[in-house]
């Protein structure tokens, strides 16, 4: 599965009835729900990592799933979106390739 591919994946799901009823089921006392974020993205969260793969480089792209924490860090930074949203988007597609190989 490609970057892109698990992009169009984890967006098909953005503000899903039982998505949004999963993640308040992780929500902090802040309100927020970071952890459920791949189950269902807010339309917010899912720009910002639209807006980061759109910024990758070809070769960034071709070893998502290998980037270091400072490579993740800097992409997110570049986007100027948030980097833990960033981060578990990228550890949920490193783990999609390790279970599918």
């Amino acid at each position: 599965m490609t970057l892109e591919e698990y992009l169009e994946k984890v967006g098909s799901k953005v503000d899903d009835q039982y998505g949004r009823y999963f993640r308040s089921q992780f929500k902090d006392t802040k309100g927020t729900s970071e952890l459920g974020m791949l189950a269902s993205p807010s339309k917010i969260e899912f720009e910002q990592l639209k807006k980061a793969v759109a910024i990758m480089t070809p070769a960034e792209k071709q070893r998502a799933d290998r980037l270091t924490d400072e490579e993740v860090q800097r992409i997110a930074a570049d986007a100027d979106i948030d980097a833990g949203i960033f981060a578990i988007f990228m550890n949920g597609y490193a783990l999609e390739c390790r279970k599918n190989k």
